[in-house]
C-alpha cells in the first residue's frame, strides 16, 4: 500500500485570468479574489488538499508581484514553499522549475500539478482519484485527469482515451491516444459523440524523476537551464542565477512541450467531481446556485424586474443595481469599470484587455 509520504502538491498560481476582467486585474488576478465564496479560489485550492497532503508538502509557483498576497492568504504554508518566477514563461517552465527543486530535495517525489483557479465540489472523490493517480504514476506513467465533457467546448483541450492500462488499479485508467488542442465547434461535437474523449483538466500527476527525463529528451535547453537554477535554489546565488537564465527560457505549455509527444501517458476519467475552471463569467452559472429565474446574483443590492438567465456582480460598495428586461446578459461593476455583455460572448472579454493594453490604458487592466 502506498503511504503517499513522498507525494507533493504544486499549485500553479501565476496566471492573469483576463477573461474575468474587470474583477481580475494584473495585480490581483482571479485566483486571489473571493469570486464564489468568502475564500479566494487559491485558498479553496489549498484547503481542498487538507486530509491528503500536509502543508509542508504543498508548493506554490507564482510570479513575484503576486507572492505576498498569496502568502497572506495561506499563512499555513511554509515561506520557502513559494517558488517565484521572475516573469511568466508558460506552464512547461512552471512544471520544470517545481520538478527540479522538488527532485533535489526528495528524489522519490511524486508531484500533483494543480491549477489555482479550479472549482471542485466533491473533495472526497478528488482525494480518492488523486490517490489512484499517484499509484498509476508510481508505475512510471505521466498521468492526467480527464473531465467528462458536458457541451462542445472550444476553449478546452481534449484527450482521447485508448486501451485500459494493463496494470490493476482501484479506478479506471487508460492509455492516452492523443491530445487535441482547443478544436472548433464541429470537431468538439464529433469528439463528444465518439464517447472516448475527455476535457483536459490541466491537472497532472507524475514522479519528478519521470517528468525530468521527458524534459531531457524533449526540451533539453530548458532542462539544462533548470538544472542550473535548481542547483542554485537553496544557495545565496539563487536570485543571480534566476535573473541570468529565466528570461532566456522559451514560453511554452507543458501540453505542447511535453505531453503531446511523451510515452506512457495515462488518463483517469474524473467524472463526478463537479469541476469547473472558472475561466470566464459565464462559468459562474455552473458553480453558483441561480435564483428561480436563472439569475446569478453577486451583489448586495439588486432590484431585478423581468430579468432572466443573467449575472450581476458588484464590488460590495453599496451601489444599487436595477435591471429591467434583461435576458442572458452579464453585468459586472468594479467602481472604475462597468462591463455589460451578452452571456454567450463572455469569452471575448480577453480581447478587451488586449485592446486596453494596445491603447495605452493599462491602468484598467
Amino acid at each position: 500500500m502506498n503511504s503517499y509520504e513522498h507525494t507533493y502538491a504544486v499549485i500553479m498560481a501565476g496566471g492573469g485570468g483576463t477573461r474575468l476582467w474587470p474583477v481580475s486585474r494584473r495585480n490581483r488576478p482571479k485566483q486571489s479574489i473571493p469570486l464564489i465564496s468568502h475564500e479566494s479560489l487559491f485558498q479553496t485550492t489549498v484547503h481542498r488538499l487538507e486530509g491528503f497532503i500536509p502543508p509542508e508538502r504543498i508548493f506554490v509557483v507564482t510570479v513575484s508581484e503576486q507572492a505576498e498576497e498569496l502568502r497572506q492568504q495561506a499563512p499555513g504554508l511554509p515561506y520557502e514553499n513559494f517558488l517565484l518566477e521572475p516573469a511568466p514563461r508558460g506552464t512547461a517552465s512552471v512544471v520544470g522549475l517545481a520538478a527540479s527543486v522538488l527532485h533535489q530535495r526528495d528524489p522519490q517525489a511524486v508531484m500533483a500539478i494543480l491549477p489555482s483557479d479550479h472549482f471542485i465540489r466533491d473533495r472526497d472523490l478528488f482525494h480518492y482519484i488523486l490517490r489512484v493517480a499517484v499509484d498509476v504514476a508510481q508505475k512510471d506513467y505521466l498521468v492526467t485527469l480527464g473531465i467528462a465533457p458536458t457541451f462542445p467546448a472550444t476553449g478546452y483541450g481534449y484527450i482521447q482515451r485508448g486501451e485500459s492500462l494493463p496494470e490493476s488499479f482501484n479506478y479506471p485508467a487508460y492509455a492516452v491516444s492523443r491530445f487535441k488542442e482547443k478544436p472548433d465547434e464541429a470537431a468538439a461535437r464529433e469528439m463528444i459523440y465518439s464517447g472516448d474523449h475527455s476535457w483536459n483538466s490541466g491537472m497532472f500527476i507524475w514522479k519528478t524523476e519521470r517528468i525530468l527525463a521527458e524534459f531531457s529528451s524533449q526540451m533539453p535547453e530548458l532542462k539544462t537551464a533548470l538544472d542550473q537554477i535548481a542547483a542554485a535554489w537553496d544557495t545565496p546565488v539563487r536570485a543571480e542565477t534566476l535573473a541570468s537564465l529565466w528570461h532566456t527560457l522559451k514560453n511554452e505549455t507543458i501540453d505542447y512541450g511535453i505531453m503531446e509527444h511523451a510515452g506512457r501517458v495515462a488518463v483517469i476519467p474524473a467524472a463526478g467531481l463537479e469541476w469547473s475552471d472558472i475561466g470566464s463569467w459565464d462559468a459562474l452559472f455552473d458553480v453558483i446556485m441561480p435564483d428561480q429565474y436563472g439569475n446569478v446574483i453577486a451583489s448586495e443590492h439588486l432590484l431585478p424586474f423581468d430579468t432572466h438567465n443573467s449575472l450581476v456582480y458588484g464590488n460590495g460598495d453599496g451601489r444599487l443595481f436595477v435591471t429591467i428586461g434583461l435576458d442572458n446578459i452579464i453585468v459586472v461593476d468594479t467602481g472604475d469599470v462597468l462591463l455589460v455583455c451578452q452571456k454567450d460572448r463572455a469569452q471575448e472579454v480577453r480581447r478587451v484587455v488586449e485592446n486596453l493594453r494596445d491603447s495605452g490604458l493599462e491602468q484598467y487592466t
